[in-house]
């Protein structure tokens, strides 16, 4: 049967599929299709002529062999093979033909993406909206010829998007989804923050200073802890920037969240008091080492500022060291001693 093996076989060359793979795609392909018409044999292989430009299905018929007494189970035999390709199976192998040059121009174009973005996972990348009217709750982002995903799960509460805006988004994930490669986009996760500051802070990159923590609510607030390395480096100072202008560059890119940059400390007294900055902590005491457990004690006047708008700054101040914080005031604290020793007496 007659079919245009040499033309299949250049357009699968400019896409970069090998002749192998194409042969065997092509070959199980036919071989479904033959399975489906009337009377085909159970016993078959396909062979593809690509010089002739044609391909066979030659099958063989089973010979039931007289079992005897020396030999009661005796193995199947097969007869000569023959060519059993349907006549009117012409149209039939142009259309699998078709459908399997397809499928592997997919898979190769997919493959291609995938191969393009496979190192751009966890990494910062620049893509201008699309809209999609089919697609409302997501945001889909042109990144060169390939459209990232940005779920409504990814997006900051609040922040707009806007159709030819251009947008930098942190890369969470690559891989196959149903319907061929899937580059999923953040704008919510903290590692987003962390990504701009390396590329604006030179002492980052140079490995001069290290952010040991990120907490963020996006969109409201996020609270950096970084450390030097390098002695004589005022590490808040690197990221802050002269005139604040590296911080500033963050900010441009995040909309209206705050940030705030504190120190790291082993000492766990001290980064608690640190991560609950902007609010000054008068002293930390450490309930259970074990258990991370800690109470800080803060003068009135800053309790409103350590805790935060419905607690958010407390809250964040918690997930960035990873330990549990209790604030109370120090007033509080010194009526509490005073009713106890009164009660002594």
């Amino acid at each position: 049967m007659e079919l245009d093996l040499t033309g299949i076989h250049q357009l699968a060359q400019e896409q970069g599929i090998d002749s192998e793979t194409l042969d065997e795609a092509l070959s199980e392909a036919l071989r479904l299709a033959y399975l489906k018409t009337p009377h085909s044999a159970k016993h078959f292989r396909v062979e593809l002529d690509a010089r002739a430009g044609a391909f066979t299905i030659w099958a063989r018929d089973e010979i039931r062999v007289k079992p005897t007494e020396e030999n009661p189970h005796p193995p199947i035999e097969f007869g000569e093979e023959y060519d059993d390709t349907p006549q009117d199976f012409g149209r039939v192998a142009a259309a699998t033909a078709r459908q399997v040059i397809g499928q592997l121009f997919r898979k190769a174009e997919d493959d291609r993406v995938l191969g393009a973005f496979s190192g751009q996972k966890n990494k910062l990348i620049t893509g201008i909206v699309q809209q999609d009217r089919k697609d409302s709750s997501n945001i889909h982002i042109a990144v060169g010829d390939v459209e990232a995903l940005l779920p409504r799960r990814e997006q900051v509460p609040g922040e707009r998007y806007y159709h030819g805006e251009r947008l930098r988004v942190y890369v969470v994930n690559v891989g196959r989804g149903l319907h061929g490669p899937e580059i999923v986009v953040s704008r919510s996760h903290p590692d987003l923050v962390r990504r701009l500051f390396e590329r604006e802070v030179p002492e980052i990159t140079s490995g001069a200073v290290s952010i040991m923590s990120i907490a963020r609510e996006a969109g409201a607030r996020t609270k950096i802890a970084v450390r030097a390395n390098v002695e004589g480096i005022n590490p808040k100072g690197a990221l802050i920037g002269p005139g604040g202008s590296r911080v500033r560059a963050i900010m441009e890119n995040l909309g209206p969240e705050k940030i705030d940059i504190v120190d790291y400390s082993t000492n766990p007294e001290e980064y608690v008091a640190a991560a609950l900055s902007p609010a000054v902590v008068s002293e930390v005491r450490v309930v259970s080492e074990k258990n991370k457990t800690a109470v800080a004690l803060i003068n009135e006047d800053q309790l409103s500022l350590a805790i935060g708008k419905e607690g958010q700054n407390a809250r964040l101040a918690a997930k960035l060291t990873g330990w549990k914080i209790g604030i109370e005031s120090i007033q509080s604290q010194s009526d509490v001693h005073q009713e106890e020793s009164q009660s002594g007496e």
